[in-house]
C-alpha cells in the first residue's frame, strides 16, 4: 500500500540534504575563505614574514598604484589573455570542428579520439617537464630552433628566445597557445555532438558551405560551452605562473612578469609580505570581477536567445 510523505517529513529530509554540503562547505572554508581573508588583512601591513607585524594601512595600495613594474605586469597578462583564451578557442574551435566534421567522418572516431588526445597531451604534461623541454628547444647555443634554423640556412634568424627582451614575451605566448590549445578542442568536440545534425543536412541541402553551416549553425549552437572556454582559461591566464617561473622567472628585466609571479617575488624573494599580500588582493577582486561580467553577459545571451 503506497504512503504519501506529510509535509513535515519532506521538509525534515530536504534539511538532511544539508548534511552533505557541510565537508565541501568546511573545505571551501577552510581552503579558500580564510586564507583570503588573512590575506587581506596582511595586505594592510608591513612585515618581512617574520616578526612583528605593523600596521601601515592604505601604504601598500598606494605604492602599488604607482609602481610602474605593476603595471607592466598587467600588461603582460593581456598577452597572456591573447596566448591563452583567443588564440586556443578560435584555433582550437577550428580544430575541433575539422576532428568532428572531417577527420571522423572520414577516418572513423578512433583516428578523430587520437589526434583529440594528442592536442590534449600538453595540458597534462607538468608545467616543470614542459618547461625543461622548451628551455632546451629555445636554448641559444645548441639549442633545437636555433640548430634548426642553422640547418636550413636561416641562422640569421636564430635568436636567445627567453632571454631577448624582445622575442622573450612572443616566446612564452607561443608555448602557452601550445600548452593551452588542447582544452578547447575537448570542450568543442564533446558540444559538438549534441549539434542536431539535421539542421547541418538541411543546410546543405540549400547550398550552404561547410564555413557557412559553422557560423550560422555550429556557434550559435554551441555558445554555451565556448562562455565556459573563455572564462576558465581567462582565469587561468589572470593566475598564471608555473611557466613563468620554469622558463623566464619574470626576466628578462620585466618582460614576461605578470601579477602572480611578481607577487611571489615579493612575498618570497623581497620578504615584502604585505606587498605581496595587496598584489594578490587585486589580482584575486579583478579575477572575481571578470568572472561576474562573464556569468551576466552568458545569461544575458541566454535570456535574449530565449525570446
Amino acid at each position: 500500500m503506497a504512503t504519501t510523505s506529510t509535509p513535515a517529513r519532506v521538509d525534515a529530509r530536504r534539511r538532511g540534504y544539508w548534511i552533505y554540503l557541510l565537508p565541501g562547505g568546511v573545505l571551501f572554508l577552510a581552503v579558500i575563505v580564510i586564507p583570503f581573508v588573512m590575506n587581506v588583512a596582511l595586505s594592510f601591513t608591513e612585515w618581512p614574514g617574520v616578526g612583528e607585524i605593523s600596521w601601515i594601512g592604505l601604504e601598500n595600495y598606494t605604492e602599488l598604484f604607482a609602481d610602474d613594474a605593476f603595471w607592466a605586469s598587467f600588461r603582460n597578462s593581456v598577452a597572456m589573455i591573447v596566448a591563452m583564451v583567443v588564440a586556443p578557442t578560435l584555433i582550437g574551435l577550428l580544430l575541433a570542428s575539422a576532428l568532428f566534421d572531417v577527420i571522423g567522418k572520414r577516418f572513423g572516431g578512433k583516428s578523430a579520439s587520437t589526434l583529440r588526445a594528442l592536442f590534449y597531451l600538453p595540458q597534462i604534461v607538468p608545467v616543470a617537464v614542459a618547461g625543461i623541454v622548451w628551455g632546451w628547444i629555445l636554448r641559444p647555443e645548441n639549442g633545437a630552433l636555433n640548430t634548426l634554423l642553422e640547418a636550413v640556412g636561416l641562422g640569421e634568424f636564430a635568436q636567445n628566445w627567453l632571454g631577448d627582451p624582445g622575442t622573450a614575451l612572443p616566446s612564452v605566448m607561443a608555448i602557452m597557445v601550445w600548452v593551452q590549445i588542447g582544452y578547447p578542442v575537448v570542450i568543442f568536440m564533446a558540444a559538438l555532438q549534441r549539434v542536431d545534425p539535421q539542421l547541418h543536412e538541411a543546410a546543405e541541402i540549400d547550398g550552404a558551405g561547410w564555413f557557412r553551416r559553422f557560423r550560422a549553425i555550429t556557434i550559435p549552437q554551441i555558445r554555451p560551452e565556448t562562455f565556459v572556454v573563455a572564462l576558465t582559461c581567462t582565469i587561468a591566464a589572470m593566475k598564471v605562473f608555473g611557466p613563468i617561473f620554469v622558463l623566464t622567472r619574470g626576466g628578462p628585466g620585466d618582460a614576461t612578469n605578470v601579477p602572480s609571479y611578481f607577487a611571489y617575488q615579493n612575498f618570497f624573494e623581497r620578504a615584502d609580505v604585505g606587498y605581496g599580500a595587496a598584489i594578490a588582493t587585486v589580482l584575486t577582486l579583478i579575477i572575481i570581477a571578470l568572472s561576474i561580467v562573464f556569468i551576466r553577459f552568458q545569461a544575458a545571451s541566454e535570456r535574449k536567445e530565449r525570446r
